[in-house]
């Protein structure tokens, strides 16, 4: 059962536009994971493939926990169903054989060169299955001297250059507080399965997707990237600052910090104007946006001179009145308490076999208006495996290729 803050009767109805679709994920940890639930949210069936043992990793990955398994695990595998299969055994791939039969997409993330990986060949499946679309999810990618790496999300922002934009100027390297990693495997994961199932409904075919945690970061470097190969000096941290646009980045006010968008010059005439400060606006350096940047040590001193002599809400309330984006950097249990977050139903509440009711991050897009709704808890481990795989004898197994 799934409820929200504001409940919409609509979602009750709302089917999603994978409905009808199969996926079988042997993936694990978080960027596989975090695709194939997404796909759930979307209406697709997610069947969630674990070892008997101990099931994905994450579930693990605590404290905290509720039930048996840790929040790290609930983050990436609602609206799921779980099957336990020991994909090594003959016994164990027969039976994914069998379930890729009825499936439209397999998302995986074996270690290039791995046993399961060659077990599991798409060539193979390909032969046996033409109509799966398949996503193979690494640390590197499937080519280069990091192909065979292990990597989990913080050595992608290591290797993929985001650790070393993040953070203070004279500061160590940090890494981002999003798992940006992993999460951007797992949005062009999406985005590459959504695409080739359109093409399959044309040709028939299903085909072979690769994405990396590496190949992601270096997809949203985007400006950072462009700045680089313009002038090919080395980007650097700017803390909150941005590269290309000034003032744009957290400022100091007599009780907190808080962030100021320029975007444009006129915008900045009008922040000058709120702030009492028409020295700046007429300032021939700091009139047009390349001079700021150029001038960005000078106008961040002037501006924390002038804007740590009011509050943050007294500031925001100001630029507000003016157009000027400005917001108070808020914490994440204020997030959850914000009316805003409340009037869009991201939050929905689940009712989990163990832990109770649990709330749950829903899907960030509308169709037609409707939130698709959480349709149902994170799977304990193993729930569905007699429902989905029965309790017959052991099949004999059959290879990909016969």
């Amino acid at each position: 059962m799934t409820t929200t803050d504001t409940a919409d009767p609509a979602a009750d109805s709302f089917t999603g536009p994978l409905t009808g679709v199969r996926v079988i994920d042997l993936s694990k940890i978080l960027a596989g994971p975090y695709a194939t639930m997404s796909l759930a949210d979307l209406g697709a069936e997610v069947i969630k493939v674990e070892h008997p043992e101990g099931g994905d990793p994450t579930r693990a990955w605590g404290p905290p926990t509720l039930g048996a398994d840790a929040t790290y695990f609930h983050a990436a595998n609602h609206g799921k169903k779980s099957v336990t299969i020991d994909l090594k055994s003959d016994h164990g791939q027969a039976q994914v054989y069998e379930l890729l039969a009825g499936a439209d997409v397999i998302v995986e993330n074996f270690r290039p060169g791995s046993s399961l990986q060659q077990i599991f060949d798409y060539q193979e499946l390909a032969a046996r299955f033409p109509h799966l679309v398949v996503l193979h999810i690494s640390a590197f990618g499937d080519d280069g001297p990091l192909r065979d790496e292990p990597g989990y999300d913080m050595v992608a922002q290591a290797r993929g250059g985001l650790m070393s934009l993040t953070g203070e100027a004279e500061g160590p390297p940090m890494k981002a507080g999003f798992a940006m990693g992993d999460l951007g495997a797992g949005l062009f994961g999406i985005i590459g399965i959504v695409s080739a199932l359109f093409e399959r409904s044309r040709t028939g075919r299903g085909q072979y997707l690769t994405t990396s945690l590496y190949e992601g970061q270096l997809a949203l470097h985007v400006n950072w990237a462009t700045n680089y190969f313009a002038d090919g000096n080395r980007p650097h941290a700017l803390g909150s600052g941005h590269p290309n646009l000034v003032p744009y980045q957290a400022y100091p006010a007599a009780d907190d910090y808080f962030v100021i968008a320029i975007g444009n010059d006129s915008l900045w005439q009008k922040l000058c104007t709120q702030i009492e400060r028409p020295d700046l606006a007429v300032d021939d350096r700091l009139q047009e946006n390349r001079g700021r940047v150029a001038h960005r040590e000078l106008v961040e001193a002037e501006l924390s001179r002038t804007l740590r002599t009011n509050t943050v809400e007294n500031w925001c309330a100001k630029f507000s009145e003016a157009g000027v984006p400005a917001a108070p950097i808020k914490h994440l249990d204020e997030v959850y308490a914000d009316p805003q977050t409340e009037a869009l139903g991201m939050v929905q509440t689940v009712d989990h076999p163990s832990a109770g009711p649990m709330r749950q991050v829903a899907f960030p897009v509308n169709f037609n208006g409707v939130r698709p709704p959480v349709r149902s808890a994170p799977p304990e481990l193993g729930a569905d495996t007699d429902d989905i795989l029965g309790v017959e004898d052991p099949p004999t197994p059959t290879p990909p290729g016969a």
